[in-house]
């Protein structure tokens, strides 16, 4: 079978298996967030907490258990790492450092996973599991959480009540990404990927050299890092390990998990809201740009200059050995189209072209199709900005779902959209003004450049994948990468339910016969064009210096 004909063979594979779950995951999920009843290990937990599941909370009140419950993780994740010598399982492994600790903590807390350090020589197992395995289902499950109260805000009217946090926040965990994440695992051991507590073992190889290979609970953490848009990895190779990605069965296992919940919440969405087409022009959009993404890289790719790529049939430096040039593309444009971050292949290889689409990919917001949650009220914010455009070309008050799109609403959406630029913009140029942003480049020229935004862009995005080679683990890059991180995760979350409750609060307006159609295809490439040029007009500067320099000039 030639490379291209696999490659046509395992995208198809894919969108069918994300086509066949989207219409019952969707509907499940909707059905979990629109429940009044409670399970008994639900009760148990609220209970412990001494949170009134069924108290309906306006957005500030919601707001504030997201941070609550965000800053006490931080804390406590920090804390694990700087003490994980003194507990058992330990490995033998050291306390982490102040500064990594942080930019850990920070990073797990924020959905980002963003690793400076290699986790098989460096995070214990109670580190690796109580603290790094546990945060990516909680902070996955805020990310749907408040997506959820989103979609409220449009559904709901003459009321502030966005739902309860608490029980959001349970309920994801524990009926949506608990039981898939451990048929996901189950189904990873049984095509080979380990799970164990046992000690690090030493070898001796052919060639006489010694080999130290870590265990671990390796493939319930990457059920959970892949189906929760979390990203890393038990080991520093990530999902390129055999331990982590078995196979080529595996590997395709893993995109389809990164992608199933944020290709599916916009059919919940649409059941929410009472629309299912308004959930359809959604994913469209979505689908769109990844599958144009995919198309660009693998493209490419395959089409990269030079003798050795010709015989090789691709670029494969720094790609996925066992499974070619295709599988390396897809992965990567799921994973940054994604917040995933997760990678089974060096982005840093990609040719500078490639490379510009794998950073345009989180510099889109991550909404194609995004993070669990993030994807979805980021992409709904994003048909707020475009209904407004609509309205102004011609002359009308803009509407959404029966809500009008007044002064207050566009405020809301402006803020959320300038948040995430300014963090890449603003952090890259001051890396590159300080000489611990130049130290940290392997690489010269645009190149060198292009680590440094990469870097920025995913932490600010959420997204945690790296430029392979980029020396992150300082003290600077640590906070500097952990601020980022924080910033770009909390910040839009305040103004996505400061507009959730003003949405709520709204009556709803009749239709008319000038009421934009926003479920028809005219709409669905209206907001991928939003999409497109206010991210080019944002972005494009920075992309001629780093990606668009090196490919054209390769």
């Amino acid at each position: 079978m030639s490379p291209v004909l696999a490659d046509v063979l395992q995208v198809t594979a894919l969108i069918g298996a994300l086509a066949l779950v989207h219409r019952p995951l969707g509907d499940f999920m909707a059905a979990v967030y629109s429940s009044k009843k409670h399970l008994r290990v639900e009760k148990w937990i609220y209970r412990s907490v001494g949170a009134n599941p069924d108290a309906e909370m306006r957005w500030p009140a919601y707001l504030r258990g997201v941070l609550i419950f965000s800053g006490v993780s931080v804390l406590f994740l920090y804390l694990l790492q700087r003490v994980q010598d003194k507990l058992p399982l330990s490995l033998g492994f050291k306390p982490i450092t102040p500064d990594q600790a942080f930019n850990t903590a920070a990073s797990f807390i924020s959905n980002t996973n963003w690793q400076s350090y290699s986790g098989e020589v460096a995070m214990s197992h109670i580190t690796q599991t109580a603290g790094l395995a546990v945060q990516n289902f909680i902070s996955a499950a805020v990310g749907i959480a408040v997506a959820v109260a989103l979609v409220r805000g449009f559904a709901r009217s003459r009321t502030g009540d966005l739902g309860n946090f608490w029980a959001d926040l349970v309920r994801g965990t524990v009926r949506i990404l608990l039981p898939l994440s451990v048929v996901a695992a189950i189904i990873l051991v049984a095509c080979g990927a380990i799970q164990n507590f046992g000690d690090i073992h030493h070898i001796t190889t052919l060639s006489g050299a010694k080999q130290a290979i870590s265990p671990g609970a390796v493939a319930s953490q990457e059920a959970i890092k892949d189906l929760g848009t979390n990203g890393g990895g038990f080991f520093n190779a990530n999902s390129a390990h055999p331990f982590e990605n078995p196979n080529g069965f595996t590997n395709l296992l893993e995109i389809f998990l990164l992608l199933v919940i944020p290709f599916s919440l916009p059919r919940t969405f649409g059941k929410m809201v009472g629309s299912i087409k308004q959930g359809y022009a959604i994913v469209a959009a979505m689908g769109i740009i990844w599958f144009g993404a995919v198309l660009a890289v693998t493209w490419l790719e395959y089409a990269h200059p030079g003798t050795a790529s010709h015989l090789a049939g691709g670029a494969m430096e720094g790609k996925e050995q066992r499974f070619g040039e295709g599988a390396s593309s897809l992965f990567s444009v799921s994973t940054t189209m994604t917040s995933t971050g997760s990678v089974n292949s060096f982005h840093d290889s990609f040719s500078g072209l490639s490379g510009g689409v794998l950073l345009l990919g989180m510099m889109l917001g991550e909404i194609t199709p995004g993070g669990t949650g993030s994807g979805l009220y980021g992409m709904l914010i994003m048909a707020i900005i475009a209904v407004f455009l609509a309205g102004l070309m011609v002359g009308r008050t803009p509407e959404y779902l029966g809500k009008k799109i007044s002064t207050r609403e566009i405020k809301l959406a402006a803020c959320y959209i300038l948040i995430t630029p300014a963090l890449v913009l603003i952090g890259t140029a001051v890396a590159m003004a300080l000489p611990d942003g130049k130290e940290a480049m392997t690489n010269i020229g645009a190149h060198g450049f292009s680590e440094v935004l990469y870097a920025f862009t995913s932490a600010s995005n959420n997204n945690g994948s790296a430029f392979a080679g980029f020396g992150a683990n300082t003290p600077f890059f640590n906070t500097a990468l952990g601020l980022c991180m924080l910033l770009g995760r909390f910040l839009p979350m305040v103004f996505v339910l400061a507009l959730a409750g003003s949405l709520a609060e709204q009556k709803p307006v009749p239709e008319t016969a000038g009421t934009l159609r926003t479920e028809k295809p005219l709409f669905t490439g209206l907001l991928v064009g939003t999409l497109l040029i206010v991210t080019g007009l944002t972005f494009f500067p920075a992309l001629a210096l780093g990606p668009l320099a090196e490919g054209l000039s390769s």
